[in-house]
């Protein structure tokens, strides 16, 4: 747990950068999130990603 205290602001990044690609892979793949949005999003979102 030391490890986690000293060193906050890499681990942050970390997380922030694997839950920027996994949401990038649901938008790809057509995940739960992507699922959850407007049909008007998801068209627009489908169409960039195509």
């Amino acid at each position: 747990m030391k490890w986690i205290s000293k060193n906050k602001k890499p681990l942050l990044l970390v997380i922030i950068i694997i839950i920027f690609i996994a949401g990038i892979l649901d938008i790809k793949y057509e995940g739960l999130f992507f699922q959850i949005l407007p049909e008007s999003i998801q068209t627009y979102l489908a169409d960039i990603f195509k």
